[in-house]
């Protein structure tokens, strides 16, 4: 039976799991982009937070610690090597993650917030370059089809800081506090490794989707992982070991 509400898939542009799980979900379940819908969840600066804050409602995210800042480091590292993903560690020099997810709204208006996605992944995860700096929006845009310049014109526009508080705020009314995030029904499922139950629920409401449209076979080779006596952060920049939160923030239950 299919859901009454539509299937959500909660992203977030700095997560490396949300980066994984989105792309291990459309590989899986090729009609994702079809049939559910897309939300972006981050911090948002002072003049979103103040407007979220006027709705009473906030982001459900809190500061990490660096006992989990280092564990996540380590993760993303061996769940990458597993999924067979190339990892180019990128270091942030600045926090604000309005302008891509901003952009990825904006993008969205013209129906090509999808390649503009995969630009700001490749130019996040695979070359380890920031994302969020106006130089790279207008450089994701192009490389998306898009008019880089209007693109992040567009991203700063107050149409689209509205959209922002609208999808901030869906976020708080489903309780979304960690990425990434699926719903499905009354089902919530909250990681990476909840991606298995969230492809199972899509097959079962359609079960000729996976009939419908090949699986994507681009995609990187499985490996069997790190080995056992591997340093477990070898190769992660040194910056990026004192830098807690540089990839994500806490939750609010601080587990997970």
């Amino acid at each position: 039976m299919k859901p009454r509400r539509r299937p959500r898939a909660y992203f977030n542009l700095r997560s490396p799991y949300s980066w994984m799980a989105l792309d291990q979900l459309e590989r899986r379940f090729p009609r994702a982009g079809e049939l559910i819908d897309y939300y972006p969840l981050w911090e948002p600066e002072a003049g979103l937070r103040e407007a979220l804050h006027e709705r009473g409602a906030e982001v459900l995210y809190r500061p990490m610690s660096k006992a989990k800042h280092l564990y996540i480091l380590s993760d993303v590292k061996r769940t990458a090597t597993r999924l067979g993903y190339p990892l180019a560690w990128p270091v942030d020099s600045e926090q604000d993650w309005d302008l891509p997810h901003l952009a990825w709204l904006a993008a969205r208006r013209e129906g090509r917030h999808r390649p503009l996605y995969r630009a700001l992944v490749e130019t996040r995860w695979h070359r380890g370059e920031p994302i969020n700096s106006p130089e790279a929006v207008v450089g994701a845009g192009e490389a998306a089809g898009l008019d880089g310049a209007a693109l992040l014109a567009a991203a700063r526009s107050p149409q689209v800081r509205a959209e922002a508080v609208d999808v901030l705020e869906a976020a708080y009314e489903d309780d979304i506090f960690g990425m990434p995030y699926f719903r499905i029904g009354r089902e919530r499922l909250w990681g990476l490794d909840r991606l298995d139950e969230f492809v199972s629920a899509l097959h079962r409401a359609w079960p000729e989707a996976e009939a419908d449209v090949p699986a994507r076979t681009d995609g990187p080779a499985r490996t069997d992982g790190l080995a056992a006596d591997a340093d477990p952060l070898a190769g992660v920049p040194a910056e990026l070991l004192t830098k807690a939160g540089s990839y994500d923030t806490d939750t609010a239950g601080a587990c997970g």
